[in-house]
């Protein structure tokens, strides 16, 4: 097994389930002990160390490689530390077979995690180490969540050149992903005895109709646009709640809409078009947002100078995009050019056989390692 490998099989042993998924006080949950390993790897490896405090207990991890002369730019490699829960603990149990390593975590991210950190570590250890480039590993938390280890990181002022977001791309470079925003619908109407419905008005029939009419004719207004890497947007239609009993008119029914947005698109223009499309079908619903903070798409200029020498080191001739959301965003929006890559394949994510090849798990860190032996 390789040091790569060994590293991956030690951070899923390690769980470091995103709170949110989890009762209060849950053993397993939280970034901390794996913030605190990698820690231990970097300091090893003679990287200066930086805990980033952002929730107790669940702090950002930054490690530095500086260069040997002044810093003409930064290079920031972003993966996350959370996964989300397990179906049984035995994910926790880092298991090889037939060339792939299986466990929570595996391609979401810790492969990232592993291939990245052995990246800038095999750097630390070879001479000579870059002159004017600074890299920056940033373990983020919360990506599963709220994103707020990568809020945090922009929110203290780190600047960078370019950043890697670690997440499980088939090792592709993508510049473009769609952005992520939760609506809440909500329609009033009035209540009644269920024994006499005509005295009330009937919020969960009207709610009804609002959900017929996003997942028909406002889905096909969505496909007549389209981006060139993401294809168009979409809507989904996650929980509905209404009524209180049976026998009493419903006054209230609440939707909450999964729309995955395009670049050029806010949560303040996808708001106000859902309230003219309803208002046009004599429809009525109260729309707020259904999170904290919206997820923003994400478009980098595949010409920036740092993107094409990285797609060049990986042997790339076009950027792709993908449809999910993750971190790059919210860097991106924060001012610094942002880019996905990594080993092991969004496939994988989330399931109960999670599992990434050891082979792209290597070359992942291979790739990365060309990259930034070839910063001056």
């Amino acid at each position: 097994m390789t040091r790569t490998a060994k590293l991956l099989s030690d951070l899923i042993a390690l769980p470091s389930v995103n709170p949110a998924f989890l009762p209060p006080r849950h053993p397993h949950a939280g970034e901390g002990r794996v913030a605190e390993f990698l820690a231990s790897v970097a300091a090893a490896a003679g990287l200066d160390v930086e805990f980033q405090k952002v929730f107790p207990q669940r702090p950002n991890l930054l490690v530095r490689l500086q260069p040997a002369g002044s810093i003409r730019r930064t290079i920031l490699l972003a993966p996350h530390l959370d996964t989300v829960n397990v179906a049984s603990d035995a994910q926790f149990v880092p298991t090889r077979r037939t060339g792939r390593l299986y466990g929570r975590g595996a391609c979401d991210t810790k492969g990232c995690v592993a291939a990245m950190l052995s990246a800038l570590c095999d750097l630390a250890k070879s001479r000579p180490r870059p002159l004017e480039t600074a890299i920056v590993f940033a373990g983020l938390i919360d990506e599963e969540n709220g994103q707020t280890g990568s809020r945090a990181l922009v929110a203290s002022g780190l600047k960078a050149s370019l950043a890697i977001v670690g997440e499980p791309t088939r090792m592709q470079v993508v510049t473009a992903h769609k952005g992520s925003l939760w609506l809440r619908l909500e329609t009033r109407g009035k209540a009644a005895h269920g024994a006499a419905p005509h005295l009330g008005r009937n919020a969960v029939h009207e709610m009804a109709r609002v959900v017929e009419l996003l997942q028909t004719d406002y889905a096909e207004h969505l496909r007549k646009r389209r981006h060139p890497l993401l294809g168009c947007a979409t809507v989904s239609v996650g929980t509905i709640a209404g009524g209180s009993q049976t026998n009493v008119v419903p006054d209230r029914c609440s939707i909450t809409v999964d729309r995955r947005s395009l670049p050029g698109e806010t949560e303040v223009s996808v708001r106000r078009e859902l309230a003219t499309f309803l208002r046009a079908r004599d429809l009525g619903a109260r729309i707020s947002s259904a999170k904290l903070a919206p997820c923003l798409p994400l478009e980098t200029n595949p010409q920036l100078t740092l993107v094409r020498q990285f797609l060049r080191s990986v042997g790339q001739a076009r950027v792709v995009g993908v449809h999910y959301f993750c971190d790059a965003s919210v860097l991106a929006d924060g001012g610094i050019p942002s880019v996905v890559f990594g080993p092991g394949d969004i496939a994988q994510a989330h399931t109960t056989d999670e599992w990434i090849s050891l082979a792209q798990l290597e070359r992942g860190r291979e790739l990365l390692l060309r990259f930034l032996k070839s910063l001056p």
